[in-house]
């Protein structure tokens, strides 16, 4: 049975009239009464009852009339569904990114998403770094991420979404607390909190490069998954850290004090980055949609 065979079924079943059958869907009569005889040959049973003046269901007719509308709904709805996705109007957009930074982000984004694109699903991936992230974009298990990078990688389409300034967290009362400005090299002997190294925060990255640079490694004596355990712990006296401003921002935590950071006072910046050539048409939406739900902010000439 295929669905020709139950489009010319219905079209009979419910004209009872082949003429008029055979208008409706556009045929001539003789290949419509063809295509009914294979129809019953196929079943092994008689559907019409034809007389020269009507046509009439048999009980075999009678039985299939149910199940043929919901399959020629089901084939209609299949159709609807793969033109909806064509379109851009459903389908299914895998997000990944990490840390408070970007909390506010994906939480903008996913509600203007569910406002203006129902049929999309915005899938949210958390705890997902930049290196991470940007292998997951780039092999395909992911569709968009948010990331920071010092180099650019290829393949990767990107647009800046935030500027961001380093800044050092200390607990309240520590030496460097109330400082206008700090450097990295005045922290040669403090104990730090850090990220972890895997899977490939680029804030650590940042952070040991920026040691590195005033000449010393960092002490790091403890680290933490997230950037929320990072700050508990630094209110707690274990260490003092090295973060972004806006993570700082998005985080509630008592006993902690920002101090900004000479190494800060050039920005850094998160992008949301998805792949070169991608031609999901949900993505397209998606990334639509962010540019109002996330606009590129003001940047300096050259940055991009």
């Amino acid at each position: 049975m295929q669905l020709h065979h139950i489009e010319a079924f219905l079209a009979v079943a419910e004209e009872l009239h082949f003429g008029r059958a055979a208008e409706r869907l556009h045929v001539a009569q003789p290949p419509l009464s063809r295509t009914i005889k294979q129809l019953e040959r196929d079943l092994g049973a008689h559907l019409f009852e034809r007389t020269t003046r009507s046509v009439r269901l048999t009980s075999a007719g009678e039985a299939l009339l149910d199940p043929a509308r919901q399959a020629l709904e089901s084939c209609r709805a299949a159709r609807r569904a793969v033109q909806s996705a064509g379109r851009g109007e459903t389908g299914r957009v895998r997000m990944g990114f990490a840390g408070p930074s970007s909390h506010l982000l994906v939480g903008q984004l996913g509600r203007l998403v569910r406002e203006r694109l129902p049929g999309i699903e915005l899938s949210l991936q958390s705890t997902t770094y930049a290196a991470e992230g940007l292998r997951s974009v780039m092999d395909g298990s992911l569709d968009l991420a948010i990331v920071r990078w010092t180099v650019e990688p290829p393949a990767i389409a990107h647009r800046i979404v935030t500027v961001e300034h380093y800044v050092l967290v200390v607990p309240k009362g520590h030496r460097l607390a109330g400082r206008n400005l700090v450097s990295m090299a005045e922290c040669r002997d403090e104990a730090f909190v850090a990220l972890p190294a895997d899977p490939g925060s680029s804030l650590r990255d940042a952070f040991t490069r920026a040691a590195h640079d005033a000449g010393y490694p960092p002490n790091i004596v403890q680290t933490a998954p997230d950037s929320w355990t990072v700050m508990a712990l630094v209110a707690a006296g274990v260490g003092i850290t090295f973060t972004v401003d806006v993570a700082v921002v998005n985080v509630t935590q008592d006993g902690i004090t920002v101090v900004p950071l000479k190494e800060g006072r050039t920005p850094t910046y998160s992008r949301l980055a998805w792949r070169k050539g991608d031609t999901n048409p949900a993505l397209h939406e998606v990334l639509g949609a962010s540019e109002e739900a996330l606009p590129t902010p003001d940047l300096p000439n050259g940055v991009h």
